[in-house]
């Protein structure tokens, strides 16, 4: 097998983990319900990122010169916690005290030293904290990447288009946003609501150097991330499927927030599984 097809296949087996975990803290969270369908869509973002292309080091977790990750759409925990556990800043089992008295990790947790380097709840804020981060590590002259995720939803918030035109006035291109391109926000189909196309366009004009890929192809997402520019910030279009690898949360915008059932976490695991329901 080819170093190619090994790194692939690595990272496609850290993504269906992140998926079966997903379905576990959301049939955990009970009646209160949890983000399934956004947290689902960036599975492989999180995988590709947490498991090739962010530097950290779990037993040093607050090394100013590690990368950052923040994500502004903060209601993806569902995946990004599982990301965290499989990378060895906490134990597994505690992925299942999501939500729960007590416990570290709360719906919008700021915990550095287990790699939650932001709290968010409110969108559209976090581009702008990575534009601090990116600027001190500039300053200070560390090697930090500061990677940012965003919701296309959350591209309706005039603070995030500021903070595109900051990006570019700084020449920040130790700076990433990946863009989580599912079309769908809690409000319905992206286009009726508030229409960004075209993204590529609008983002390029604002000086950021572009990159487009489907965002559940693995290669392609190695690819993105290492499509930079010299002087210039990075914007990744990753092209995804809101409720990705489970057939009847797809394309469904009830799912933004949802209580999962018992049956309906049996079906989901299995279809993650590739078992024959």
């Amino acid at each position: 097998m080819s170093e190619r097809a090994e790194k692939v296949l690595r990272l496609a087996e850290l993504a269906k983990q992140l998926r079966l975990d997903a379905l576990d803290m959301a049939l955990a969270a009970g009646s209160g319900g949890s983000h399934v369908g956004g947290s689902l869509s960036c599975v492989e973002i999180l995988a590709v990122l947490y498991g090739e292309i962010l530097h950290f080091d779990v037993k040093n977790p607050l090394d100013p010169n590690r990368d950052r990750f923040l994500p502004s759409k903060n209601h993806c925990v569902l995946a990004h916690i599982p990301a965290l556990a499989a990378a060895g800043f906490f134990p597994r089992e505690e992925i299942l005290q999501f939500q729960k008295d007590g416990g570290r990790l709360t719906g919008y947790p700021r915990r550095p030293e287990i790699g939650l380097e932001y709290s968010g709840g409110s969108l559209g804020m976090a581009l702008s904290v990575g534009i601090g981060m990116a600027l001190a590590a500039q300053e200070e002259k560390r090697p930090s990447q500061i990677y940012v995720l965003l919701g296309d939803g959350e591209l309706n918030e005039g603070s995030v288009w500021e903070a595109f035109m900051s990006a570019a006035h700084y020449g920040l291109e130790n700076l990433t946003a990946v863009i989580d391109r599912n079309r769908l926000s809690y409000d319905g189909d992206t286009e009726t609501v508030m229409g960004l196309e075209c993204l590529n366009a609008k983002l390029s004009s604002f000086g950021w150097h572009v990159s487009q890929c489907d965002g559940h192809d693995i290669w392609a997402l190695l690819e993105a991330f290492q499509d930079t520019k010299a002087g210039r910030p990075h914007a990744i279009l990753a092209e995804t499927v809101k409720g990705k690898g489970v057939s009847f949360a797809e394309h469904r915008p009830e799912w933004h927030h949802h209580r999962l059932s018992q049956e309906e976490y049996d079906r989901a695991r299995k279809e993650v599984l590739g078992e024959t329901l």
